[in-house]
């Protein structure tokens, strides 16, 4: 298992290598999406008993941190 946070860890075998939460099976990319369709961090807590405020907060850093990368969009000749 890699952790990319404290809290953000990536594991081939769990969730197919996607982010997830301390090695739950919960990607930060279903807490993201959660919160994008204006679910509440408490509504979120409630649906999944074993996140703690501080895992939500760690999804939202992390998507930050990635959005500070630089892409490139390149033409594909077929």
């Amino acid at each position: 298992m890699i952790y990319l946070t404290d809290r953000i860890t990536i594991d081939e075998n769990i969730c197919n290598g996607k982010p997830t939460i301390r090695g739950l099976r919960i990607t930060a990319q279903s807490i993201i999406e959660y919160l994008s369709v204006g679910d509440s961090v408490d509504e979120i807590l409630a649906n999944f008993p074993d996140l703690k405020p501080e895992d939500i907060t760690a999804c939202l850093q992390f998507a930050g941190k990635l959005l500070k990368n630089k892409f490139v969009i390149k033409d594909l000749v077929a």
